[in-house]
């Protein structure tokens, strides 16, 4: 088994398929590295090397007790890519592994990174509060860590129908898409999947992205019951100079699975374009075109 060590002693373990230019995946809680097999799989037949780790506490990296936070997580990123020497890296990060690439970069700069894809990101921040008006209620979250502390097994269950929406009128999610989630969340230690709740609803990115100097695409679904696109990629794709944003009718949050042909499509697009991917305002006229759609369609 694959792993690297970090300051604290935590073992983080990590795939890795393929050779080539490396793409690492940070996937979000409370799941782990197999959430991004399909993409791991699909880079490594197209002549990257595709690497994703188990976040720690999480799948099979060691379960601490502490450092169940944004920065140690973003920390514990650096060392693998420091260990690996990894260079001209592409970091796609889901959801709060979104929020991981964005701290990461915060931190450590982007002399090793080529580019960065957000999908269903918890950037820029979640919590309301002065700074952030329009965000969600902290009764939100407190009752998400009471749900975890009453029953997580069943908890999980419940909120694998609003992730990959299978609560909605026609969906064609699967038991076994549902069912793949419960057993990466019962793999996630109680500390893990407990703290981290407070790491992806209250860390303010904002500083973050203000970072990102590299080509970036956010990735959105207009229908994310858990982390809602006005709250999300619409402004994140503001606060990150030239990035390009693209919204998904209809997607839930756990899109990667239910829109999988589009995604990976749209992954790989971008992977494989140069870096001068177009014009800064070509790129800015894009991401107004598509936020007019979204807003005239939610009227």
């Amino acid at each position: 088994m694959s792993t690297v060590t970090t300051k604290d002693g935590a073992r983080i373990f990590y795939k890795d398929w393929g050779e080539g230019q490396p793409v690492v995946f940070s996937h979000g809680w409370p799941l782990n590295a197999d959430a991004w097999d399909d993409q791991l799989y699909l880079f490594a037949a197209n002549g990257f090397r595709a690497i994703a780790h188990d976040r720690r506490g999480h799948g099979r990296s060691t379960q601490t007790s502490t450092g169940n936070d944004m920065d140690t997580y973003a920390d514990d990123l650096a060392t693998l890519i420091k260990e690996l020497d990894l260079k001209d890296v592409i970091h796609i990060g889901h959801s709060t592994g979104g929020g991981e690439v964005a701290r990461y970069i915060g931190r450590h700069g982007t002399r090793r990174v080529a580019k960065a894809i957000l999908v269903d990101a918890v950037t820029p921040g979640l919590l309301k509060t002065p700074k952030n008006p329009d965000g969600m209620p902290i009764e939100i979250f407190d009752s998400i860590r009471a749900a975890i502390k009453s029953d997580r097994s069943q908890f999980w269950i419940d909120l694998s129908a609003s992730f990959y929406g299978a609560n909605r009128p026609g969906s064609t999610v699967s038991q076994g898409i549902r069912d793949a989630f419960w057993l990466m969340s019962m793999q996630a230690g109680f500390p893990a999947a407990y703290d981290c709740v407070k790491a992806f609803s209250e860390t303010d990115f904002t500083e973050d992205l203000d970072k990102f100097d590299i080509p970036t695409l956010v990735i959105h679904g207009d229908d994310d019951q858990i982390v809602p696109i006005t709250v999300g990629g619409l402004r994140a794709v503001k606060m990150i100079k030239d990035a390009r944003l693209e919204v998904y009718k209809g997607a839930p949050h756990g899109l990667m699975s239910t829109h999988k042909e589009q995604f990976n499509s749209d992954l790989l697009e971008f992977a494989k374009q140069e870096t001068e991917l177009a014009e800064p305002s070509t790129r800015v006229r894009r991401t107004e075109q598509r936020t007019s759609e979204l807003s005239s369609s939610s009227r």
